[in-house]
């Protein structure tokens, strides 16, 4: 059956996974200061840091409209979609809002609404295993089990140079927000079961810090033969130095690393890795 990959511009695609014709973004848009940006095709990322350092204040992301997801649902096929977590956006309740209405409007064609759970690195594993997935031909409602089954498992770290996006727009418990504002160390976060983010350890420096991130990676026995995703703010370089250290203590699969788009790079922030298998 045909099917559409709708993904919410925080899955962190390459221009090449892109190009696959089953596959559309729908964009998020940024605010800094008076300037709005729009997380699509025409987004430019050093443009977004260059604003992000001259303006003093934290941007401002806001999701997409229910209707922006209803515009492209396919009629006459299966149409799965791919959110932030919910816990961190109002995209994923956009989108179920869009389902909702379509369905009450007598849409024949299939949906359903992936919470990620996570963000950047992660959505894109949820997105590749969905093609994987729908390209074989399994049935609508075996994709959607398989894939909700990956999100329960699915692991998400990140490295951040600094989380005060994070901190100023409220994605950050109190608790936390008092230890990043407190401790001039490099901290490895993660998130929860439930996509809210967790601080997991912490080290005196980013590579430091990293090479934490892939010793927790090494001593999960869920990793072997897993896809790991790698999205960079702008640091190639260290998606590369994770890329070794990886390959020398790990027994992964497969590796893809991405660069982030637009709502990754707000929060992750120049230097910034996040990674999910």
């Amino acid at each position: 059956m045909t099917y559409r990959l709708i993904c919410d511009s925080c899955t962190d695609l390459t221009a090449e996974m892109l190009q696959e014709p089953h596959t559309v973004k729908v964009p998020l848009t940024i605010q800094v200061g008076p300037e709005t940006v729009v997380d699509d095709e025409n987004f430019r990322q050093k443009e977004l840091l260059q604003k992000m350092r001259a303006w003093p204040d934290a941007p401002k992301t806001a999701c997409p409209s229910p209707a922006a997801y209803m515009k492209q649902f396919l009629d006459d096929g299966d149409n799965y979609i791919v959110t932030l977590s919910g816990r961190l956006s109002g995209s994923y309740n956009a989108a179920v809002q869009a389902k909702t209405i379509y369905q009450d409007e007598g849409g024949k064609g299939n949906v359903h609404v992936f919470n990620s759970r996570s963000a950047s690195s992660g959505q894109v594993q949820v997105a590749l295993l969905i093609r994987e997935l729908a390209d074989s031909g399994l049935p609508f409602g075996q994709v959607v089990e398989q894939v909700e089954t990956f999100i329960d498992r699915m692991k998400t770290l990140f490295v951040l140079e600094t989380l005060d996006n994070l901190r100023k727009n409220g994605r950050l418990t109190k608790v936390q927000s008092l230890v990043t504002g407190a401790l001039r160390v490099k901290l490895l976060m993660g998130a929860t079961r439930e996509g809210e983010i967790e601080k997991l350890s912490q080290g005196l420096s980013i590579r430091q810090t990293l090479a934490r991130m892939v010793s927790r990676m090494a001593e999960d026995a869920d990793h072997a033969g897993r896809r790991l995703v790698i999205a960079h703010c702008n640091c190639p370089e260290r998606a590369e130095h994770v890329l070794e250290m990886v390959r020398q203590r790990c027994q992964f699969g497969e590796v893809q690393i991405v660069p982030t788009s637009g709502i990754a790079t707000v929060y992750a922030n120049d230097g910034g890795i996040v990674t999910a298998y």
